[in-house]
């Protein structure tokens, strides 16, 4: 079993001796700490947090004992029920409240659950908040509320639709080009709430027939729910078989998304972000964000407009987030096909994605393929180097930048693990957080050059 604790939140595997997975003390525990943490902020003030989760079969369970601790410490809960990630991050913001709680473990397998921990904008905590839920869990410094303060629980189910209307109003989301151009979308939501959303908004936008595909949020996973190409099988033959235009992935909590080809071939999660940011930079040219480990393609598609910067975060959606804030980014997110567009909201967000890349396929008159065909093309492999547990990684981490620094073609970043840039590619040396391993992403303009320049960076570890 598992439990790993960061500073976003907490997740873990289902079962077993609390500590080791995620039980139900271990979720009481933690929603605690968060509720004490942000009371601490608010002294004297009666909290409202958000609270929904994605269809995974533990859900209903983890989210009664959320839901009742959050009462039982004086918070009134906004009830959400079945919903995606992005969605109670709208309902944050929309909601004027003072959090939220996300219980979803992402693209992990269905024996897994988690808690997200959101603040009063709608975004994930920061590292320093996130290490301070963390220190009360383990502190005796928590507290319930007496019976005449417990908090109040109110049902609103509506939050998607509500959602789906803000994606629809959006200046570059052109629904009549949608609708005239008649697509047939066929969509993969793994059988969680993706199949809730999706389908909706394809039909609030116009699109002509939509073709679902593990689409009842049962939480019985289909297949493995990370939405990258090995998973995407029958969504390929689907997307081939019913004549569509595009086929759209999600992941159990819709805040990835993966596209698929007229053809059946996979549009790439990295290219989701660089499409959708040509589209916006094409209107209202600026600065976009994506983290070091996402493809250099974003960079590219920036860089040929005039005056038009990229930025490069730490890992992480608050580091983009933050640095996007900083460079009053018009665009941004991660290479997983996580699209941030902060004209709607600060988030990773499969929606907005989905709407802004039917805007710009509508108006472009391409196929998907053809359109793919536009954008620079590169190969991200991914390695990993196993490390003996008494290892100093960072000491390793730190002579590896040493090397590279100050070489001729070179460029060294260390503010996430070790990254060089050469002229032609990249290789991002990252720790886990969780086991001795160091993961080595590189990119280049084939496979076997970022496999060259991976290898090159390998032996010198």
């Amino acid at each position: 079993m598992s439990l790993i604790k960061s500073i976003s939140g907490i997740r873990g595997t289902i079962g077993g001796r609390p500590g080791e997975g995620l039980s139900p003390l271990d979720v009481v525990k933690f929603t605690t700490a968060f509720a004490t943490f942000l009371q601490s902020k608010n002294p004297g003030r009666r909290l409202r947090l958000a609270v929904g989760r994605d269809a995974r079969i533990s859900g209903p369970m983890v989210d009664r004992l959320v839901v009742g601790t959050l009462a039982g410490c004086g918070v009134d809960v906004l009830e959400t029920g079945l919903s995606t990630t992005p969605t109670v991050e709208m309902t944050v913001i929309d909601g004027r409240l003072d959090g939220g709680i996300i219980i979803t473990a992402s693209h992990n397998p269905k024996h897994w659950n988690a808690l997200k921990l959101l603040g009063a904008s709608g975004e994930f905590i920061s590292d320093a908040d996130g290490k301070e839920v963390l220190r009360l869990a383990e502190s005796d410094e928590l507290e319930y509320a007496q019976v005449d303060d417990l908090g109040r629980v109110t049902v609103e189910e509506d939050w998607i639709d509500r959602h789906i209307k803000r994606v629809v109003a959006l200046p570059l989301v052109d629904c009549e080009a949608i609708a005239k151009a008649g697509f047939r979308v066929a969509v993969d939501a793994v059988n969680s709430t993706g199949g809730l959303a999706i389908p909706r908004l394809l039909h609030a936008l116009g699109v002509k027939e939509v073709v679902e595909l593990n689409c009842e949020p049962t939480g019985k996973f289909a297949h493995n729910p990370e939405p990258i190409p090995e998973n995407l099988e029958d969504i390929s033959r689907v997307v081939r078989e019913n004549g569509c235009d595009l086929g759209v992935v999600v992941d159990p909590d819709v805040d990835r998304l993966a596209l698929v080809c007229e053809d059946g071939r996979m549009f790439g999660e990295e290219y989701t972000l660089v499409s959708v940011a040509d589209y916006v930079l094409d209107h209202t040219p600026g600065n976009t964000v994506s983290n070091l480990s996402s493809s250099r393609a974003l960079r590219d598609v920036t860089q040929r407009r005039a005056g038009c910067q990229y930025n490069a975060a730490a890992v992480g959606e608050v580091n983009v987030t933050t640095l996007m804030r900083q460079t009053n980014a018009v665009i941004g997110g991660e290479g997983n096909g996580g699209v941030i567009y902060p004209e709607l909201h600060y988030g990773r967000d499969a929606l907005v994605g989905t709407a802004l890349f039917l805007t710009l396929l509508a108006k472009s008159g391409m196929k998907a393929s053809e359109l793919r065909r536009t954008y620079p093309e590169y190969v991200i492999t991914k390695n990993r180097r196993d490390l003996t547990p008494d290892m100093d990684v960072d000491a390793l981490l730190r002579r590896v930048a040493a090397t590279y620094e100050g070489q001729p073609g070179c460029t060294v970043t260390t503010i996430d693990g070790v990254k060089i840039d050469f002229a032609d590619g990249w290789v991002h040396l990252r720790k886990s957080n969780t086991e001795p391993i160091v993961r080595i992403y590189a990119e280049a303009a084939d496979e076997a050059r970022a496999n060259q320049l991976a290898e090159s960076v390998m032996r010198e570890m």
